[in-house]
């Protein structure tokens, strides 16, 4: 024991390590910081830890390939051992990453702790979600499924409404003009390398901002913060009832850990993990690309809301919400903390999460949102198809086959993310329809590269006949054969009416 003792003693002297422990895990905290509201920081760094060694035993066998991405998945979900368990260990440890954290966030805000001095430890936890949801995306490519295919698709037609650099943004982010396998490569490395490398560095700096300047007391009424005294009525806190974190402060973070560590191994048993569906294939529109929870509200959003403000969900509403959190401590860096003394914050989380709670609601079980398999079994009623040509019932068959239902209604089933089509042939002309098809337009996509030129033929034979019989369908009135004759169709010059 005296042996041992000496090279215990060699050690410390050389590396320091019990003056390491004094300045970290050792370091003095308000005693009303051991609560219950303070064990979501380090939980969140748990679920982060749990991602990247659950991620480091995924990357042994998934191949970043657009070829062998989706094959390496099955393996792992029916061939490796436990290799399933692994992906639903990995999967839901993102989602109880991003919802601990916004937990966390969400304390920090009603506990006034990003007030002086404590105002970089806030941004850099902003920084910190970002990254995290940005981790959360990058990782749904990764499944390159059908759903992760056109999720990306969907991505990056967001990204090419940017204005001036919308182009360049996308062919940085698809590393080309389509999504391919450099595409597949650069997500990869943003999921495994960057991003985490990211999440590392501003950890660190988190911590050391905690370190140096303290864990926020627990805040009480009538204790408003002043630059001028602040720092010194904390170093008296610490002097009155200051302990250590450890051992003193972090046995309810050491019980929610495991509260946690069960929670998402339980999850992952019961639940499994989330797909892959289908194999990527650009010609087949055949996919529910509903995202994860966390993006859940924004998939809504955009469902909702009318063609002219989806630019200011997309990028003025989050460009505001990012720049008033980053702001935050210095517009309210000094006065209250406590939340009893601070209604207006509490109505602000109150509705911020019922608007995300109802959003995320929606997003899961609205009819409008493009779940492609909704109405492939329900067949096209009979009147829209009796009496009408091969050309017109071929028509027919592409419209149901291609799942244009999801969409769109007939006969009052059908889709409601689009405009019912019973009465389209009156509304658009055969060109109108071609263009409409090929080019797309608002929140339709464009399908000319997914179908043949006959296929839109036999499509828009289809839709000239979809009028009621009452009313003819409309006319271009440019077309030469579209206009009246002149010996049939003369206009008296004083009055103007039309003489047949």
């Amino acid at each position: 024991m005296d042996r041992a003792r000496k090279i215990a003693l060699w050690l410390d002297d050389r590396l320091r390590i019990s003056a390491l422990f004094a300045s970290t895990a050792g370091h003095e905290v308000p005693a009303s910081a051991g609560s219950w509201f303070y064990v979501f920081g380090s939980a969140t760094l748990l679920c982060f830890v749990i991602q990247i060694i659950t991620g480091a035993c995924l990357a042994f066998v998934y191949i970043p390939s657009t070829n062998e991405a989706w094959t390496s998945l099955q393996y792992l979900n029916h061939a490796q051992f436990l290799g399933w368990y692994l992906r639903a260990v990995h999967n839901w440890g993102s989602n109880f990453m991003v919802a601990i954290m916004t937990l966390h966030m969400i304390q920090v805000f009603l506990f006034g702790a990003y007030k002086y001095p404590r105002e970089m430890t806030w941004i850099s936890g902003v920084c910190l979600l970002l990254l995290t949801l940005g981790m959360a995306f990058t990782g749904e490519v990764m499944r390159f499924d059908q759903d992760a295919y056109w999720g990306l698709g969907i991505g990056a037609s967001v990204m090419a409404r940017v204005p001036l650099v919308g182009a360049q943004l996308v062919h940085l982010m698809l590393a080309g003009p389509i999504i391919a396998g450099e595409t597949l490569s650069r997500f990869f490395t943003l999921h495994v390398f960057i991003i985490p490398g990211l999440i590392i560095a501003i950890v660190s700096l988190h911590l050391r901002l905690v370190l140096t300047k303290g864990i926020n007391e627990y805040p009480k009424p009538g204790h408003p913060v002043h630059k001028a005294t602040y720092d010194r009525e904390y170093a008296e806190i610490l002097k009155k009832e200051g302990v250590p974190f450890v051992p003193h402060a972090i046995g309810k973070d050491l019980i929610f850990a495991a509260i946690v560590i069960v929670g998402i191994l339980g999850c992952a048993l019961i639940f499994g993990p989330r797909g892959p569906a289908g194999p990527p294939d650009p010609t087949i529109v055949d996919t529910n690309p509903r995202p994860d929870f966390y993006f859940l509200s924004v998939f809504a959003a955009l469902a909702l809301v009318p063609d002219w403000m989806e630019v200011f969900v997309l990028f003025v509403a989050p460009a505001l919400l990012i720049a008033f959190l980053i702001a935050l401590p210095f517009i309210s860096g000094t006065g209250e903390k406590s939340a009893r003394r601070r209604p207006v914050a509490v109505l602000i989380v109150i509705f911020i999460m019922l608007v995300l709670g109802v959003l995320t609601y929606l997003g899961q079980t609205s009819p409008w949102s493009p779940h492609m398999s909704a109405w492939s079994g329900a067949p096209i009623p009979v009147n829209y198809v009796k009496g009408r040509t091969p050309l017109e019932l071929r028509g027919a068959a592409i419209f149901q086959n291609k799942q244009c239902r999801t969409c769109h209604s007939l006969g009052g089933e059908g889709g409601q993310r689009g405009p019912a089509l019973d009465e389209i042939a009156t509304i658009m002309t055969r060109d109108e329809m071609v263009r409409q098809i090929i080019q797309g337009s608002g929140n339709m996509p464009a399908y000319g590269k997914k179908l043949s030129p006959a296929e839109v033929e036999a499509l828009v034979a289809f839709m000239e006949t979809l009028h009621p019989l009452s009313v003819p369908p409309v006319r271009n009135s440019d077309r030469p054969e579209n206009r009246l004759p002149r010996d049939v169709a003369m206009v008296r010059p004083a009055t103007g009416r039309l003489n047949r």
